[in-house]
């Protein structure tokens, strides 16, 4: 089996090719410009050298068609595009244009090509803004409310449009928040982390955070890549929720994050308006019974969990 995942440089991207090398697969992964790119994720998990690496422009058909063809995927997991909700608010048509254009290109590439090619598209828990005190399932009305959402739900749509109109193996997984050291320092969780870590070892610093009553559904990375595969492996495509099903506030995540190294996070943390995004989720939380039931995925673990095991590898790195 051959994959091509677009995005190989990021966390999930990273992660999958790892999941996916250790299941026989050849991978081959993309990036804007992988001349130039340090892939320090894949050399932080050791397998840099193990993906055939590639240029691509999601937001150029022309580029993701050579791709397809220079590949000859058996399945693609299209991860690729503008990651950051709070991003997304100052940089809106660049994250249109890498998720939803991109995803447009990669669907009707795929079409092209008339080859029996499986495609996974990485949706978001952001698709659904507002829905309450609830977790949310796969019939749960869209009403995304950032840029980044916005463009997750219309390339949501095109994908299960293409599956219904033409056919393709097309999915979406519905992914929440999903966490690991791999996260980019400007991803809350990790600033969290990381700040904790630097104040445990004497530093005098104040960590400033936006809200910290927003509620959020978290779960750990490598768990979520393989219900990516799993979904694949499906004999109907389909759609599907990854979360944890537990919700937490982002005050109970700092809280237990400085805890854990012996401190009172009340001694520590500021909260500071100016970080506050035009418009924010204040509960996000899935319900992931339907992968349960049909993948046989379920998390094992939780947000206090995923904590743990990142305070150990910021740890580990600083020493």
């Amino acid at each position: 089996m051959r994959a091509l995942i677009c995005g190989v440089g990021g966390q999930d991207g990273a992660y999958l090719a790892q999941l996916l090398l250790c299941k026989g697969y050849e991978v081959w992964g993309t990036s804007r410009d992988a001349q130039v790119a340090t892939f320090s994720n894949l050399k932080v998990l050791g397998i840099r050298d193990q993906v055939t690496l590639v240029s691509m422009a999601s937001n150029d058909f022309r580029s993701v068609l050579t791709t397809l063809k220079r590949s000859n995927p058996d399945e693609v997991y299209f991860l690729s595009g503008q990651s950051s909700v709070g991003l997304s608010f100052e940089q809106p048509v660049e994250t249109l244009e890498s998720i939803t254009q991109g995803t447009l290109n990669l669907l009707e590439g795929v079409r092209f090509l008339e080859k029996p090619i499986k495609v996974y598209h990485a949706g978001s828990s952001e698709c659904f803004g507002d829905v309450g005190v609830m977790a949310a399932n796969e019939g749960v009305p869209f009403h995304p409310r950032s840029p980044y959402g916005i463009a997750k739900a219309s390339a949501h749509w095109l994908v299960a449009n293409y599956r219904e109109a033409y056919g393709l193996f097309a999915c979406n997984g519905i992914l929440f928040n999903h966490e690991s050291p791999l996260r980019p320092p400007r991803f809350v969780t990790r600033k969290i982390i990381s700040a904790a870590c630097r104040i445990a070892q004497g530093s005098k610093e104040k960590l400033e955070l936006g809200k910290l009553d927003i509620v959020r559904d978290w779960g750990w990375a490598p768990e979520y890549v393989e219900a990516m595969w799993k979904i694949l492996q499906q004999e109907k495509a389909d759609d599907f929720i990854v979360a944890t099903g537990e919700a937490n506030s982002l005050e109970e995540f700092v809280k237990c994050a400085f805890e854990n190294l012996g401190l009172d996070w009340r001694d520590h943390v500021v909260s500071n308006p100016a970080l506050f995004r035009p418009t924010d989720l204040l509960w996000s939380q899935g319900c992931a019974d339907k992968a349960e039931r049909v993948l046989g995925w379920r998390a094992s673990s939780r947000m206090r969990d995923v904590i743990q095991m990142m305070i150990q590898e910021e740890s580990a790195k600083a020493n």
